[in-house]
C-alpha cells in the first residue's frame, strides 16, 4: 500500500496507523534503489528526545526494582489520559526514593566489603595475644609475619612468636634491622610466606568478633532496605510498566517519519498490510486527514518481492509457531507446514516416550512452569511440551506402559515390553514390527514433502510454466524412485505390514508385475530427477537413508523402555525386594537406597526422554521432511502498533 499526503497532515495518518496495527512500514534509507528521486529521509516529530528521556529514566527505574514488563501479570488497563497526567507527578518521588535507598545500600555494601577485607587481613593473627599495634614504629627494628611450616631457631638474636592454631601456622619475630638480611634469607629457605601486618591498635581476636557483629547488623540493615525496595516494587510495578507502554507508543509514532519518504512539503508511506485490512485502513485515513490523502493499493511480485509473513493457523497449531521460526518462516508463495508440525510432532514424541507415568510428569511440569515462564515465547513452549505429554500418555495407554511397568491389559497392536529381571514375561518386543511402522511413517511423511513441494512449486513458478513443468516432473520423479523401490522389494520379499507380492506370477528374469512396475517406476523418476537437474541424481541413496532414519522412533523408544525396566530390576528386584525378605534396621536402610536409586532413575530418565524425544522427532522434520519442499526465508509480520497490555486509549 502506498500513502501519499502533505505534511500537516502527517501526525494524523501515523496516529491512524498505529491504531490500527496493521501496516508493515517498508524504511525508505534514501538509495537509488527505494524509487523516490529527490525524497529524503524524514525526521521526528517534535517532542520524540524528551519522552525518550523519560523512557529511559522509566526503565533505570524498573531495572532497579527488577520489572521485567514481559514477564509482568496483566492487572487491568490504565487509561492513557490519566496516566500522563500522573507520570510528571509521581515520577520525580519515585526516583527520590530510589536515590535515597540506593545510596544508603550502597553504603553499605561498602562498609560490609571493608570490614570482609579487614577479617581477611586479621583472620592470621587470632591466636596472637599482643595488640598489634606493638608490633609497628620501631626505630631499629623490624617485625616480620608469616606463614611457616614448622617452628624455626632463628640464627640472630630475635623475639619470636610461634603458634599452629591457624592454618600454615603463625610466625612473628622481632628482628633487629642489622641482622634483617641475613634472618629473612633464612626464613625462605625453611619456607617463610610473608603476610602484611594489619596497622590497627587492636587485639586480633577481640577486633575479628567486633568486625563480624558489625558485618552481621549490616547484611540485617542491607535485607532491610531488600525489603522496602521489594514493597515498592509491588507498588510501583503496575504505574512503571504502564507508563514503559504508554511512552514507548508515543515515541514509535514520534519516530515513524524517520521510516518515511519526504520532501519540504509532502511524505510518502509505503508498507504491507492484509488484504481483508485494506478498506478499513483506506476509510481511517480519509476520515483522519478530511480526505486530504492518497491511498494505493499497489502489486506486488509474490516471488521476487520479499513479502512479511503473519501466520494463519488455527489455534492448536499457534504454539508450534515458534518451532518454526526456531528453523525459518516460510515464503509468501510456499504453504506453512506448521499445522503438519503440529500434529506430527506430538505423535513422534508418544511414539517414543509412550509412557503413561512419564507423560503424567510432564504435563505436571508443563502446568506447574506456567507461575514462572511470563514472557510469549516460554508460554508456546508450555503449551508445546503439554501437547507432547498428552500424546505420551495417550501411547503409553496403548502400549500399555506405566514407569516400564505393564497396565493390567495387555499392549494394543504392538508389545515394547522387554524381557528383563522379573517382569519378563515372555514375550519378547515386536521390534520387527516396529522398525518397519517406522519405515512406513517415514515413507508417507517423505511422500507428504514431495506432495507439498509440488504444491508451492504450482504456485511460486505458475508464470514460468517451462521450468515449474521441470520442478513438478523432479519430485514426481523422487516419489516414483522410492515406491518404485518399494515395489521391488515387495514383490522379492515378504514384510510384516507391508504388502506381501512375491506370491504374483513371475513374468521377465524372475521379475513379477509388481517388480516390472517397480522397476519402471524407478527408471521414469530417474529420469524425471534428471530432467530437472542432474546432479540431484547423486543424492538417489538418500531416498533409503531418509525413510531409515525414522527408525530412530523405534530405536529411541526401545531404549527409554529399557532404562525403565533395568531401573525396576535394580531398585526394586536386587534391592528392595531381598532388603523385605530379611527386615532389620540395615533392611530399611538398603530400602530406602532402593527408593531413592528408583526415584532417580525414572527422573533422568524422563529428563532423557523429553530431550531425546524432542530433539529427534524435531530433527525428522527439520532434515527429512522440510528439505524435501521447504524454502523458508519469510520476513516476519511486524505490523506498526502495539498490542496494548497495561494502558488503553
Amino acid at each position: 500500500m502506498l500513502i501519499v499526503a502533505s505534511k500537516n497532515q502527517l501526525n494524523s495518518v501515523v496516529r491512524e496507523l498505529y491504531h490500527h496495527n496493521v501496516f508493515h512500514i517498508e524504511d525508505f534509507t534514501g538509495e537509488e534503489g527505494d524509487g523516490y528521486e529527490g525524497f529524503t529521509i524524514g525526521a521526528p516529530l517534535s517532542g520524540a528526545a524528551d519522552l525518550s528521556t523519560k523512557i529511559l529514566r522509566i526503565r533505570s527505574l524498573e531495572n532497579t526494582y527488577g520489572i521485567n514488563p514481559e514477564k509482568t501479570d496483566e492487572n487491568g488497563q490504565q487509561a492513557c489520559t490519566s496516566l500522563e497526567a500522573r507520570i510528571d507527578s509521581e515520577l520525580s518521588s519515585i526516583e527520590a526514593n530510589v536515590e535515597a535507598q540506593n545510596a544508603e545500600q550502597n553504603g553499605i555494601e561498602v562498609k560490609i566489603r571493608e570490614y570482609e577485607q579487614r577479617l581477611i587481613e586479621l583472620e592470621p593473627f587470632i591466636t596472637f595475644p599482643v595488640n598489634l599495634s606493638l608490633l609497628h614504629g620501631y626505630e631499629n627494628f623490624s617485625v616480620l609475619a608469616g606463614h611457616i611450616p614448622k617452628d624455626v631457631e632463628l640464627p640472630v638474636d630475635a623475639e619470636t612468636f610461634f603458634d599452629t592454631g591457624v592454618p600454615g601456622n603463625l610466625l612473628v619475630a622481632i628482628i633487629a634491622k642489622s641482622s634483617l638480611d641475613e634472618a629473612t634469607t633464612f626464613l625462605s629457605e625453611q619456607g617463610l610466606r610473608l603476610i602484611p601486618i594489619p596497622d590497627m591498635d587492636c587485639i586480633a581476636s577481640e577486633r575479628i568478633a567486633w568486625f563480624t557483629q558489625e558485618i552481621t547488623r549490616l547484611t540485617a540493615e542491607k535485607e532491610q532496605i531488600d525489603e522496602r525496595i521489594k514493597a515498592q516494587r509491588e507498588e510501583h510495578e503496575a504505574f512503571l510498566v504502564a507508563c514503559d507502554e504508554l511512552l514507548t507508543a508515543e515515541v514509535e509514532q514520534m519516530e515513524a517519519p524517520l521510516r518515511f519518504a519526504t520532501t519540504e512539503k509532502t511524505f510518502v508511506a509505503e508498507g504491507w498490510i492484509p488484504s481483508e485490512s485494506v478498506d478499513k485502513i483506506t476509510s481511517g485515513l480519509q476520515t483522519a486527514t478530511g480526505g486530504k490523502v492518497y491511498v494505493e493499493e499497489l502489486e506486488f511480485d509474490p516471488v521476487n518481492d520479499t513479502v512479511p509473513i503473519e501466520y494463519d493457523n488455527p489455534n492448536f497449531s499457534k504454539p508450534s509457531e515458534i518451532l518454526m521460526d526456531t528453523y525459518s518462516r516460510p515464503g509468501y508463495s510456499e504453504l506453512d507446514p506448521t499445522i503438519f508440525l503440529s500434529i506430527i510432532f506430538p505423535i513422534f514424541f508418544g511414539f517414543i516416550l509412550g509412557d503413561v507415568a512419564y507423560g503424567l510428569v510432564l504435563l505436571a511440569v508443563s502446568y506447574g512452569l506456567r507461575k514462572v515462564v511470563k514472557g510469549e515465547a516460554g508460554k508456546k513452549l508450555l503449551v508445546v511440551l503439554r501437547n507432547l505429554s498428552i500424546s505420551s500418555i495417550i501411547f503409553g495407554l496403548l502400549f500399555s506402559e506405566f514407569l516400564g511397568f505393564p497396565l493390567p491389559w495387555a499392549p494394543i497392536g504392538i508389545n515394547r515390553h522387554l524381557n528383563i529381571g522379573t517382569n519378563s514375561s515372555g514375550h519378547a518386543p515386536d521390534v520387527v514390527l516396529l522398525l518397519v511402522l517406522s519405515a512406513w511413517i517415514g515413507i508417507l511423511h517423505i511422500t507428504l514433502g514431495r506432495l507439498i513441494h509440488i504444491r508451492n512449486a504450482s504456485v511460486r513458478f505458475r508464470n514460468h510454466k517451462s521450468h515449474r513443468n521441470k520442478v513438478i516432473l523432479g519430485q514426481t520423479g523422487w516419489i516414483f524412485v522410492m515406491w518404485g523401490l518399494l515395489l521391488i522389494i515387495w514383490s522379492i520379499a515378504a514384510i510384516p505390514l507391508m504388502p506381501d507380492l512375491t506370491a504374483l506370477p513371475q513374468i521377465v528374469s524372475g521379475f513379477n508385475v509388481a517388480g516390472i512396475l517397480g522397476t519402471v517406476m524407478l527408471l521414469t523418476g530417474v529420469a524425471g530427477i534428471a530432467q530437472d537437474n542432474i546432479l540431484e541424481l547423486t543424492e538417489l541413496p538418500t531416498v533409503l537413508s531418509h525413510v531409515l532414519s525414522y527408525t530412530r522412533l523405534a530405536a529411541v523408544g526401545l531404549s527409554s523402555v529399557a532404562i525403565a525396566m533395568v531401573t525396576n530390576y535394580i531398585a526394586i528386584g536386587l534391592i528392595i525386594e531381598p532388603a523385605l525378605n530379611d527386615l532389620s534396621l540395615i533392611g530399611i536402610v538398603v530400602i530406602v537406597f532402593g527408593i531413592v536409586v528408583f526415584l532417580l532413575g525414572h527422573t533422568l530418565n524422563t529428563v532423557l526422554g523429553l530431550v531425546g524425544g524432542g530433539l529427534h522427532s524435531i530433527r525428522l522434520h527439520y532434515v527429512e521432511f522440510f528439505t524435501k519442499f521447504y524454502l523458508g526465508g519469510g520476513k516476519k509480520y511486524n505490523p506498526f502498533g502495539m498490542i496494548r497490555r497495561f494502558t488503553e486509549e
